[in-house]
């Protein structure tokens, strides 16, 4: 499968897609986890870094949101979501294979962090991320530099 994804850069129009896609594809983890999932704190998990979301689409419909931190050394991963029947298709595997693919060629690592309630951790695994901390919620994964 090489699914056709294009990006674009996330506008104050984007807002409701967005807090809809983080419910429906966060707020399970939170709520798992014991972490708050009210309105207001899933709004500012959405809002967080908002200058670096990209919203994800396949075949011109929305899917999905990236938002990507890019240093000097490193690209870290700072939210990718993909809506729930989009899920299992390949298409995180093709996102973050291009990210990778990216940080390889620039000699940079990918950095991110996944709850561990979240089973995407099997995913990044199997993609060459290792885990190099934990705290009480969450794994940090990186992969090493190329």
């Amino acid at each position: 499968m090489n699914p056709e994804l294009r990006y674009k850069k996330a506008d104050d129009t984007d807002i409701d897609f967005l807090l809809d896609l983080r419910m429906k594809t966060m707020n399970p983890h939170y709520k798992t986890s014991g972490l708050s999932t009210d309105s207001e704190t899933t709004l500012q998990r959405v809002l967080y870094q908002f200058e670096k979301a990209d919203i994800i689409f396949l075949n011109n419909q929305p899917i999905g949101l990236l938002k990507v931190d890019r240093t000097f050394t490193n690209i870290e991963v700072l939210q990718l979501q993909i809506a729930p029947g989009q899920q299992g298709k390949g298409l995180g595997k093709k996102i973050l294979s291009d990210i990778l693919e990216e940080a390889s060629l620039a000699g940079k690592t990918v950095s991110l962090s996944v709850l561990k309630t979240n089973k995407a951790q099997h995913l990044y695994k199997s993609l060459g991320f290792k885990i190099m901390g934990e705290d009480e919620y969450s794994y940090f994964m990186e992969t090493e530099r190329q």
